[in-house]
């Protein structure tokens, strides 16, 4: 039987000669296969999300899909994110303040079990609570969704782009400030496919946010997508707007940079966890992200997980293993240049 096993393996390997030689190798990493044993061998670190412990460092980043949709979207991540340790941020939960029997596509604290679980609210509806004097909605929001926290979005190029766009009254630094003061739970803020300039990356990195999720260019653009849903003049002449934004790997380079500039000055960010997100395309991506960032970090994605949510559990499941599997071998024989 063994022989057997052995002599087919032979024979792919033979038919697959021609088929698997590559002219570039991926510059990134220097390739150490002397130090470690194999990858099954390897344990991922812990990471600590609002107290709570993530056992990869994978955020499922917010997302909806539709709303006729959203319900078994979001209980198929919960069940993945309780399976495998992970962390999860709902889409934007506008909806709930507006219907509250909306709740119940967003209520899956039960299905995550004690995995960290973040609600999502945009700038524009802040401050339209905050110009309300409701703050006390935001507080309740947390409580109905037995959330651990909110994730802030800013997204002021996409609501231009969105030819029903909210506009907003005052930057988005102050709204964010002015939740800070009074929330009693942990805050993360991110960008929506943009990402975040070396002023905007400063202003957060002195904030006492749990996580600053880059939302950075490369991934899903929303501004692209809410110019395609013009018809009018604008859609042509407004295009280039979209390439507007900042990469992962920029964002990365100009986080350290702030980060050195604050220890030169005797001062440490109170930001807790660096969310590298846009344009992570696959674990390696994420891997590089993360270990290149001076900081504690973790990768999120956005689109994949959608992808696999809505073709069900079992695809979605194979998906987090594959990345999870990819870590442990990238842990185990990869270094970062």
């Amino acid at each position: 039987m063994a022989a057997n096993h052995l002599n087919k393996r032979k024979a792919d390997h033979i038919e697959l000669t021609f088929r698997s030689q590559l002219s570039e190798g991926d510059s990134r990493f220097y390739y150490e296969p002397l130090f470690a044993a194999s990858p099954d061998q390897q344990i991922l670190k812990d990471i600590l999300i609002a107290g709570t412990v993530m056992h990869a460092p994978i955020w499922i980043s917010s997302m909806t899909g539709g709303a006729e949709l959203a319900g078994e979207i979001n209980k198929n991540l919960a069940r993945a994110a309780q399976k495998y340790g992970l962390g999860m941020g709902l889409g934007s939960c506008r909806p709930v303040l507006e219907q509250k029997e909306s709740a119940a596509d967003f209520k899956v604290r039960k299905i995550i079990g004690d995995q960290p679980l973040f609600a999502n609210l945009g700038i524009a509806q802040l401050q339209e609570l905050k110009s309300a004097n409701q703050a006390h909605k935001i507080n309740e929001l947390i409580l109905s969704l037995e959330a651990d926290g909110l994730i802030i979005h800013v997204n002021p190029l996409q609501e231009w782009f969105q030819p029903e766009g909210d506009k907003y009254s005052e930057a988005p630094i102050e709204t964010i400030k002015w939740v800070l003061d009074f929330a009693q739970f942990p805050i993360m803020v991110k960008e929506v496919g943009q990402g975040f300039g070396p002023k905007s990356l400063k202003a957060l990195l002195e904030l006492p946010l749990e996580a600053l999720d880059f939302g950075s260019f490369g991934g899903t653009n929303f501004s692209l997508l809410e110019n395609h849903r013009r018809s009018d003049l604008r859609a042509d002449e407004w295009k280039c707007a979209t390439h507007v934004g900042h990469s992962s790997l920029e964002m990365v380079d100009t986080v350290n940079e702030i980060l050195t500039l604050m220890a030169d000055a005797g001062k440490t960010s109170p930001v807790k966890t660096i969310i590298a997100s846009g344009g992570i395309k696959n674990f390696l991506d994420g891997y590089y992200a993360i270990e290149k960032i001076n900081h504690a970090a973790i990768y999120a994605q956005a689109s994949p997980f959608l992808k696999y949510a809505l073709q069900g559990q079992e695809p979605l499941d194979q998906y987090i293993e594959s990345q999870i599997e990819g870590l442990k071998m990238a842990q185990a024989y990869l270094t970062v240049k």
